[in-house]
């Protein structure tokens, strides 16, 4: 591959930590903001899910979906030391990161 990633697992919650969203995307930068201006309605907007708080890149589809399935079935507790490995403050990642350079 060229090196650059085409399809993404990502999460988001809300300004408590208390609900996460766990979803699969082929341009993180529009889903993310996607989310934050609650276009979709659902889940994320329902619980004002608009904190990315953890994201993985694959270069195939199929890769990226199987992640997204295996990250639904695991516990909270599981999910929440995963997010910490690379966010232990659960900081905004979309702040922090410029999404669009994430894609080159």
């Amino acid at each position: 591959m060229n090196g650059r990633y085409e399809f993404w697992i990502y999460c988001m919650t809300n300004t408590y930590n208390n609900v996460l969203y766990i979803g699969v995307t082929n341009d993180l930068y529009r889903r993310i903001e996607e989310h934050k201006s609650c276009e979709i309605k659902g889940f994320t907007q329902k619980y004002n899910c608009d904190k990315l708080v953890y994201f993985e890149a694959f270069d195939y589809i199929e890769d990226a979906i199987a992640r997204e399935k295996q990250l639904k079935n695991w516990k909270r507790e599981w999910k929440n030391k995963l997010i910490e490995t690379t966010n232990p403050d659960w900081k905004d990642l979309s702040l922090e990161r410029d999404l669009k350079n994430e894609r080159d």
